[in-house]
């Protein structure tokens, strides 16, 4: 017998593997999901740990809260995808909950035992912008494909360090995606010579963007658990979302997005830059 194989046979080889290629299962479909919403948390040095805590509990009661999980309910969907993300410096984002859904009370619980499991860890300086790109390309692996999707960030100071927040901003909002924010005016942590007195402005002006977007102002962490359940309503509801979720948005302080800026978005820069010589509690 020949050792070489036949030309028959190579014809019959190269059929079967063209055929195994024609009949290879397509990769699997995103999961459709009324919202993709990443919640991105800040844990600067301007926050002591009592205040760490406090912004944790506050996620945790929010998530657990029957008017969330109502609005989540009452999606098209019925369900969202999730994901926890802790920032500081340019390169410091870490993702506490992966990509989880929610589409109930149980599903919620097991968000929450992974955001209890470990204490926040902090770390220096404060990039918005670099939570910012860090967040958009959590939307790339998520695995669903939402009717909305949102980054919701909260914060205690300017952008001092990484690209410009309102550029960042901009390229996100012409992807599709809104940002909303939740800026952090409490003053109850360690003072630092890089906090401005106008957080909800610069919010305002230089990070909140895209379709509906808005921000809620934090004066008194004892505001933080409704500021947070609100916002999170307000994020889920949709255009023909039923009364309490229309009258839940009817409570101030809600601020929409600004068409023409007024804050310089470079404070946080200018700041450091200036000032460079003292030891910066971020």
């Amino acid at each position: 017998m020949s050792a070489f194989p036949r030309a028959g046979h190579l014809l019959s080889c190269a059929a079967v593997l063209a055929l195994t290629f024609v009949q290879a299962p397509e990769s699997r479909a995103a999961e459709p999901v009324d919202v993709e919403l990443v919640l991105a948390v800040d844990v600067s040095l301007s926050m002591s740990p009592a205040e760490l805590e406090i912004q944790r509990r506050g996620y945790v009661a929010a998530l657990m809260h029957d008017t969330v999980l109502q609005a989540i309910a009452d999606g098209a969907y019925g369900k969202i995808a999730v994901t926890y993300v802790e920032w500081a410096g340019t390169t410091w984002q870490h993702v506490i909950v992966p990509w989880t859904v929610i589409a109930n009370r149980g599903d919620a619980e097991r968000v929450v035992e992974q955001l209890s499991a470990h204490a926040p860890n902090s770390a220096r300086r404060t990039s918005i912008s670099g939570a910012l790109q860090f967040s958009s390309d959590l939307f790339a692996e998520s695995g669903f494909q939402g009717v909305k999707r949102v980054i919701d960030i909260s914060g205690d100071g300017p952008n001092n360090q990484g690209a410009p927040v309102d550029v960042i901003r901009d390229e996100l909002v012409r992807q599709g995606i809104t940002i909303n924010g939740l800026p952090l005016m409490t003053r109850g942590g360690f003072t630092s010579v890089y906090d401005v007195n106008y957080l909800d402005r610069y919010y305002t002006d230089c990070v909140i963007g895209g379709p509906g977007a808005f921000m809620i102002p934090v004066n008194e962490w004892t505001q933080f658990p409704e500021a947070i359940r609100r916002k999170l309503v307000l994020e889920l509801a949709g255009p023909a979302s039923p009364q309490w979720a229309v009258e839940e948005a009817a409570h101030p302080p809600v601020v929409l997005a600004q068409d023409k800026p007024a804050t310089d978005c470079q404070v946080g820069e200018k700041m450091w830059r200036d000032r460079s010589w003292m030891f910066d509690s971020r």
